[in-house]
């Protein structure tokens, strides 16, 4: 058995349901992790600082999936192809499509911090930031933007591992990652008193252990022992524009998306900082709940990116509707929890019982609609390593135009209505990648045929 074959998971055979489980608990537990330092960083804010210093935090929410979410996804869409590669069995070619992405990857994120840190102060003041809190969310969200390149090159170096099937080493890397962001925040918070941008500096020294460790992992693996020659391949120049084909898409619909969730930001920041801080803990938890139907659909990615590499339609269709049925089984104690002890959770993150009050109006809203989340994340992943990313990108707009026409219609009316607007960009979106994927795997299926 070679390197590689003992460290990843070849998807494209087996019993399907065991594989796509075996891959997403790793997975889950991973991104709960990454998502656990971002709780105790609102937990530790909140509590060890203020209910307004975690609005500060909060109100950076949106430009961070903004920002982020863009250069973060296009490292997520370069996983498609390394997963198709993979699927191939073509080793040389994936080994080249790494080296592409790693350069396009430090372009993007040193790029994005010149430009993002030079309009910080811009971008604030158009989404309306309350002045109370304007001065920690600049410094809080500056020091993020600091460290674009390091969250970069980790999610890539992760993306890398999960297109090969490996969801173990990620796991490992975000469990290290989150108990150095929880030291970090206690010492830097609770100790020295750094206030917000103590915990931007833990998030950023997190990120980049994780990179290590997963850059360690990958030095492992012998990418050549498979597959053909390098004097097969391509050129560099065809490789770097097929990977932007690829991923600028994927990025461009986290970005629209975020535009989306900004026109929400946008009316919560109206309403005053009480509602920003109640909003800010709601999105808190739908980010954490999210990832059990998120990591499903990462999953489909992996598993649908490989099968597509080795031609294996049926077994395509096969793995869909399973992650279709794992998708609904784990969001059904989530929703329960948004529903039935919405003030039990927001007391987690919030001390003022009015404050708290506002979330026990929102999270019910959330909870009934949590399934079309997670269906969502299984069809959309699920087209998207089927290697069309054009579709989810406009779903994307999809999601900024029920967002605004809700928020318009009834957002500005009440905190409810902001919520029914964000379950409104679910549901749209669903509904037109749901149609969008039975349209390719029927076309597929028939060319075979």
């Amino acid at each position: 058995m070679t390197n590689i074959e003992q460290t990843t998971q070849n998807m494209t055979s087996g019993n399907s349901m065991k594989q796509i489980i075996l891959f997403f608990l790793p997975l889950l537990w991973g991104n709960l992790f990454q998502q656990l330092y971002s709780l105790v960083d609102s937990i530790i804010v909140g509590k060890g600082i203020s209910d307004q210093a975690l609005a500060a935090v909060g109100a950076t929410g949106t430009l961070n999936f903004l920002i982020l979410g863009f250069v973060v996804g296009m490292t997520r869409g370069f996983g498609i192809t390394f997963a198709q590669s993979f699927g191939k069995n073509d080793m040389a070619m994936l080994n080249a499509y790494i080296r592409a992405a790693k350069k396009l990857s430090i372009m993007f994120g040193m790029a994005f911090t010149v430009v993002c840190v030079s309009l910080l102060n811009k971008m604030l003041t158009f989404l309306n930031t309350p002045e109370d809190i304007f001065d920690d969310s600049y410094r809080y969200f500056a020091v993020i933007l600091l460290g674009i390149v390091v969250t970069v090159m980790n999610n890539l170096e992760i993306t890398i591992l999960q297109s090969m099937g490996d969801s173990r080493t990620p796991l490992t890397a975000m469990i290290c990652s989150s108990l150095v962001n929880i030291m970090l925040d206690i010492i830097f918070i609770m100790a020295f008193g750094t206030g917000v941008v103590g915990a931007a500096v833990a998030t950023v020294v997190s990120q980049f252990v994780s990179y290590l460790l997963c850059l360690k992992k990958l030095r492992t693996i012998d990418f050549m022992s498979l597959g053909k020659d390098t004097s097969e391949i391509a050129d560099e120049k065809n490789i770097l524009v097929e990977l932007m084909k690829i991923g600028l898409p994927v990025a461009l619909m986290n970005s629209v998306t975020a535009a989306g969730a900004m026109v929400l930001q946008y009316f919560v920041n109206l309403m005053g900082s009480a509602y920003v801080a109640a909003y800010s803990a709601c999105m808190k938890f739908a980010s954490l709940f999210e990832q059990f139907g998120m990591s499903v659909g990462l999953s489909m990615m992996t598993f649908v990116g490989q099968n597509k590499g080795a031609g294996k339609y049926d077994r395509i269709r096969t793995g869909v509707r399973q992650g279709l049925m794992l998708s609904t089984l784990v969001n059904v104690p989530i929703s329960l929890l948004m529903i039935f002890v919405p003030g039990s959770l927001a007391r987690m993150l919030l001390t003022d019982n009015m404050i708290i009050g506002y979330c026990t109006d929102f999270m019910p809203i959330m909870g009934i609609s949590f399934f079309a989340l997670g269906w969502l994340f299984v069809y959309r992943y699920s087209v998207q390593g089927l290697g069309n990313t054009f579709i989810p990108m406009l779903s994307g707009g999809l999601e900024v135009i029920m967002r605004l026409i809700f928020g318009f219609l009834v957002g500005r009316n009440g905190f409810k209505g902001i919520a029914i607007s964000e379950v409104s960009a679910w549901i749209g979106a669903f509904l037109m990648l749901m149609v969008t994927y039975y349209c390719l795997i029927g076309k597929r299926t028939k060319a075979i045929a």
